[in-house]
């Protein structure tokens, strides 16, 4: 390889870091604009922190946590870590839902952001054949829309696929995406959340 080809090769890579760290700045944005502040309107869709694997053991029991896929030791660590950097903006937390499975409810509740409520609309479309109608998925929206006057960030804790199918959003383990409704009723991504 020459020189130029290499040459050309490291300014292209630093351009897509740079773009990347831009890119990334640009989505945590709205996090400065809110911090101290008791927003309106505003709802984080979280998905649970790290739980390794995919879906739930065949014998899964909704009201047992030894039947399903439940949070490592360094998920917990950073649902710790993700609520204190939410604490840190000082932004007013309206409420804290989550799903009824154990790893969107321990990753609720080690975020320390107030008493966690259950909400069974939440609960995972993983095994659904169409997320994207399922009532659940419209009963969140509605969620969301009626929000849309209340003040303080509405912390909702749940599963990728409902998250996706709500969004259209694709989230690591342990990440959010701060939506809102417009007049019409759309719902509109405004940030992210940092990834752990």
């Amino acid at each position: 390889m020459t020189r130029s080809k290499i040459a050309l090769l490291l300014v292209t890579l630093l351009a897509a870091t740079l773009l990347l760290q831009s890119a990334q700045a640009r989505e945590l944005a709205i996090w400065d604009r809110l911090q101290g502040s008791n927003p309106k309107g505003y709802v984080l869709l979280m998905r649970h922190a790290l739980a390794p694997g995919v879906g739930d053991p065949v014998n899964f029991k909704v009201g047992d946590c030894s039947t399903q896929r439940n949070l490592n030791e360094e998920g917990r660590q950073d649902a710790r870590d993700i609520g204190q950097w939410l604490q840190r903006r000082e932004v007013k937390i309206f409420r804290v839902e989550s799903s009824r499975w154990c790893r969107a409810k321990e990753t609720a509740q080690l975020l320390d952001l107030g008493k966690v409520r259950l909400n069974k609309n939440f609960d995972s479309l993983f095994q659904t054949a169409d997320p994207l109608n399922d009532p659940r998925t419209a009963n969140i929206r509605e969620r969301v829309i009626k929000h849309r006057n209340t003040r303080g960030i509405l912390v909702l804790v749940g599963h990728f696929v409902n998250i996706q199918a709500l969004t259209g959003a694709s989230l690591d383990s342990g990440e959010g995406v701060l939506v809102r409704a417009n007049p019409r009723g759309e719902i509109k991504i405004l940030g992210y959340s940092p990834t752990p």
